[in-house]
């Protein structure tokens, strides 16, 4: 497996516009365990809203995300939580009481150069969702991995992120980024290049190019900051890394 991708997705079957129920999704988490892809990071993404459901079923994840949905942090010291998800200004984030070892990352809008941040804090970004003005301008998501990668930031993110390739969704009317656009940005910003165009290109031959020929330091560095992303579906970035030969086939 390239490093570039190694530990990339998280699985979050939960969410729209998969939407699984509880057992269902881990189901499939259990699935993805024994099938031990090491493209996904085989951590299972939950809203606190839902934990007292999760608690009622099994099999239980070894590893997990929460997102904070509720107005108060549940407690969840009997689950493996590796990191908290939260929409809350910096300040007030920074209030959180997490346990040593999990790691806080505040999402913001991709257009705000975000400063202050508690002490090893990261941020999460945001790449489409249900309507077009979900989905951030290429040049705003640029602006806003640029920004980490200039200040040490680490980043998740989430939603739109369906596919490989950036695309057009006739449905929605707007173009849906790619993932392996997004991780290539990064790559270009930590070799102090504009990520915009990369994120820009629905060049399929390019971009598996470029993933094929960034060195090992750059892709260390990119994913150091790239920490992970969200996807409902853990099959789909399988299937498309795999089509366009940037992952083998016992990946």
């Amino acid at each position: 497996m390239n490093s570039l991708f190694t530990a990339l997705v998280d699985d979050a079957g939960l969410f729209p516009p998969t939407s699984l129920h509880m057992d269902e999704a881990l189901a499939r988490h259990q699935r993805d365990l024994e099938a031990a892809s090491p493209l996904l990071t085989h951590r299972f993404l939950c809203p606190a809203s839902r934990l007292d459901t999760l608690r009622r079923a099994e099999p239980r994840p070894n590893r997990m995300g929460l997102i904070l949905d509720t107005d108060d942090l549940p407690a969840f010291a009997d689950l493996p939580i590796d990191f908290v998800e939260v929409r809350l200004p910096p300040e007030q984030a920074a209030r959180l009481d997490l346990p040593d070892g999990v790691r806080l990352f505040i999402e913001v809008p991709p257009r705000s150069q975000v400063t202050g941040l508690p002490e090893g804090a990261g941020l999460k970004v945001r790449c489409g969702g249900a309507t077009a003005d979900a989905f951030p301008p290429a040049e705003h998501l640029g602006a806003f991995i640029a920004h980490c990668v200039d200040n040490d930031i680490p980043f998740k993110a989430t939603a739109g992120l369906h596919h490989a390739v950036r695309h057009f969704d006739p449905a929605l009317g707007v173009d849906r980024h790619g993932f392996l656009n997004l991780v290539l940005a990064v790559c270009e910003a930590v070799e102090h290049r504009d990520p915009v165009p990369v994120l820009r290109t629905t060049d399929v031959g390019h971009l598996v190019r470029l993933a094929l020929a960034v060195p090992e330091e750059s892709a260390k560095r990119a994913r150091e900051l790239l920490v992970s992303y969200g996807s409902c579906s853990t099959s789909t970035p399988i299937d498309d890394l795999k089509t366009l030969g940037v992952i083998s086939d016992g990946a």
